[in-house]
């Protein structure tokens, strides 16, 4: 049977899984039915307690397609060479309009029945897991050159320093104007009083000149009045 004849379509043919230790990973493939007829199918593994698959068997509606998502159980450990042996088998067959799930039977995949019984291997890759990235190591000793993250901050903490002088600086300015203000004003107002001091002596000392006179002048015509 041809390529063009096949029952259902299967993307991707390769099973990858990104391995970490102690955790359940899941993939997926599709089933594409590119045919006007309704399909059943089963998936296989030659290695059924490492795998979980969801759903395992189903049918496939005319020009449609099914998501089968496959479940590894946690691993304890890596396999040395990142290689996988392990196997997945699709079969596929042709099944009455109206069939549903609970229809199928293991003998619906026999092909020494006389089923005409298609087959499709997938195979498990094994992905790398994303390396991490190494810690950065501390320099304990005295006189080591600055690490790139050191620089950066260095060259970061420059500018805000420049920042925080200038300030300080404009904060002195202002408080230097308000005391040169206090001052000034405090030095019109000893200036003020000062020039109301010299106003009243100088008052106090005409009249104190209009009394000498007056009292010159009462004696001088009591004198001339008794001569």
């Amino acid at each position: 049977m041809t390529t063009e004849q096949l029952l259902l379509s299967i993307d991707p043919l390769d099973l990858k899984f990104t391995l970490e230790l102690n955790k359940s990973i899941s993939t997926f493939f599709q089933l594409i039915n590119k045919t006007d007829n309704h399909v059943a199918f089963k998936v296989k593994t030659t290695n059924p307690r490492k795998y979980t698959v969801r759903p395992n068997s189903g049918i496939v509606l005319p020009r449609s397609r099914s998501n089968v998502t496959v479940t590894m159980q946690p691993q304890m450990e890596l396999p040395p060479d990142m290689q996988c042996k392990d196997k997945f088998l699709v079969q596929s067959v042709i099944v009455d309009p109206g069939s549903t799930p609970k229809d199928i039977n293991p003998d619906m995949f026999n092909k020494p029945g006389g089923n005409d019984v298609e087959e499709c291997k997938l195979k498990v890759i094994y992905v790398s897991p994303p390396q991490k990235p190494s810690p950065v190591p501390e320099d304990s000793e005295e006189g080591t050159s600055p690490t790139a993250s050191d620089t950066d901050l260095q060259e970061h903490s420059e500018p805000q320093d420049n920042s925080v002088k200038a300030r300080d600086l404009i904060l002195r300015l202002m408080e230097e104007r308000d005391s040169i203000l206090r001052q000034n004003a405090k030095l019109n107002r000893d200036l003020e009083l000062l020039r109301h001091g010299r106003h009243e002596r100088r008052t106090g000392v005409r009249l104190l000149y209009i009394l000498l006179v007056g009292l010159a002048g009462i004696l001088l015509g009591f004198i001339v009045r008794n001569v």
